[in-house]
C-alpha cells in the first residue's frame, strides 16, 4: 500500500486516567495504564480489527481516535491532519469525517427523541442540511439500514435491539463520514441479529466506500468482517497481521490462547484440538507488569522479558510481533 493509500495513521498514542485522592485538594496518586504506546494504520477502504479481551483498553482507543477522550499523548493523523491536535471548528470540522457506533444500542439513543430527531441531529450540529432535507435524508437512511420509513416519528422505546442498532449505525452515516469506529456494535444483540447487523455493515462499505476500525472479542466476528486485525493485551498491540494469516498462523502465546478458544462447528475437529489455557489473571492496569505486560502469563517468559518491552517489528511480510522469543 501506499502512502496516499492511508486514512488514519495512529502514532506511539497514549491514554492514562490519573486517580486522585483528597476532597478538596486533590492529589495525582497514581494512573490506569488504559493505552501505552500503539503505534498502526488504517488503509482507505479497508476494516481493521481490533481485539482482545475486556479491558484490554480497545473502547478507549476507539475514543481516544475521536478524540472524546484527551489523548495523554502521540499522534492521530486522520486524512492527514493531526487529530490530536485540532481545536474549536477544525475539530468539528474533523469530526464530521468521523463516527462511532456505540456498544449498547439501549443507552446510546435519548429514548425522549423521535427517531427522525435522533437521526438528523448530526445535520442539525453541523449545519449541513435544511429541515426538508433532513426529512428526506432521514428516510433515505432508514430504508439504507432496513428499516421502515414510517418508523421516523417513533420512539427507541418501541423497538427491538438489533432496530436500535440499525438507527445507530444510520445516525453514524448521516454525515457521510469516511472512517466509522464499530464499538463492539453486536456484543449486545442476539446470536440471530449479530450476522445480520455485520452483513448489514460489510454491504453499506461496498456500497459508500466506508472503512472500519471494528473493536470486538468476538473471534469469530472479526474473522467475517475484518481485512486486518491487531490483537491487544492490557493496553498494548501484541500481534497484527492480515486476517487470514493471524488466524491461520499466529506467532505470540496470548493470540493462539485466544484463538484456541474460539469453537469450531465440527465436533471431530473439536475434541481433537488443544486448547490453551492461560494461568493467573490479567494484571491490573493500574500497577503493570515491567517489560513485557504478557510475561505473567506466558509459559515461554524469560529473564530478559522484564527487563525490557517488546515492541512490534516485522517477522513475515505485514505480520508483526511484539515478543523477544518467537
Amino acid at each position: 500500500m501506499q502512502e496516499r493509500d492511508i486514512i488514519l495513521h495512529v502514532e506511539n498514542l497514549v491514554k492514562h486516567f490519573p486517580i486522585t485522592h483528597g476532597v478538596l485538594f486533590q492529589k495525582e496518586v497514581g494512573c490506569v495504564y488504559a493505552v501505552d504506546d500503539l503505534t498502526f494504520d488504517i488503509f482507505k477502504g479497508e476494516t481493521f480489527g481490533l481485539v482482545g479481551e475486556s479491558g484490554c483498553g480497545k473502547t478507549t482507543t476507539g475514543r481516544t481516535i475521536l478524540r472524546l477522550y484527551q489523548p495523554t499523548a502521540g499522534n492521530v493523523l486522520f486524512e492527514g491532519k493531526d487529530i490530536a491536535t485540532l481545536k474549536g471548528t477544525e475539530l468539528k470540522a474533523a469530526r464530521r469525517r468521523m463516527q462511532m457506533i456505540f456498544q449498547d444500542p439501549y443507552s446510546s439513543l435519548d429514548n425522549r427523541m423521535t427517531i427522525e430527531a435522533i437521526i438528523s441531529e448530526p445535520m442539525e450540529i453541523h449545519h449541513t442540511h435544511n429541515q426538508q432535507a433532513r426529512k428526506n435524508r432521514v428516510k433515505e437512511l432508514l430504508a439504507m439500514v432496513g428499516l421502515n420509513q414510517a418508523f421516523a416519528s417513533r420512539y427507541p422505546h418501541e423497538f427491538s435491539g438489533g432496530q436500535r442498532q440499525r438507527i445507530g449505525i444510520a445516525r453514524a452515516l448521516a454525515l457521510e463520514p469516511a472512517l466509522i469506529i464499530c464499538d463492539e456494535p453486536i456484543s449486545a444483540l442476539d446470536v440471530s441479529i449479530q450476522s445480520q447487523v455485520v452483513n448489514l455493515l460489510i454491504e453499506l462499505q461496498r456500497k459508500l466506500g466506508l472503512t472500519y476500525l471494528f473493536i470486538a472479542h468476538d473471534l469469530s466476528m472479526v474473522r467475517h468482517i475484518s481485512d486486518r486485525v491487531a490483537v491487544m493485551y492490557l493496553g498494548r498491540i501484541v500481534e497484527l497481521a492480515s486476517c487470514e494469516e493471524l488466524f491461520r498462523s499466529p506467532f505470540h502465546h496470548y493470540t493462539k490462547a485466544l484463538l484456541s478458544a474460539v469453537p469450531i462447528p465440527d465436533p471431530e475437529t473439536e475434541r481433537k484440538r488443544k486448547r490453551i489455557i492461560l494461568q493467573g489473571d490479567v494484571p491490573s492496569p493500574i500497577n503493570p507488569p515491567t517489560g513485557c505486560r504478557f510475561r505473567t502469563r506466558c509459559i515461554n517468559a524469560q529473564e530478559d522479558c522484564s527487563q525490557e518491552t517488546p515492541l512490534l517489528h516485522e517477522i513475515m511480510p505485514g505480520h508483526y510481533v511484539a515478543c523477544f522469543h518467537i
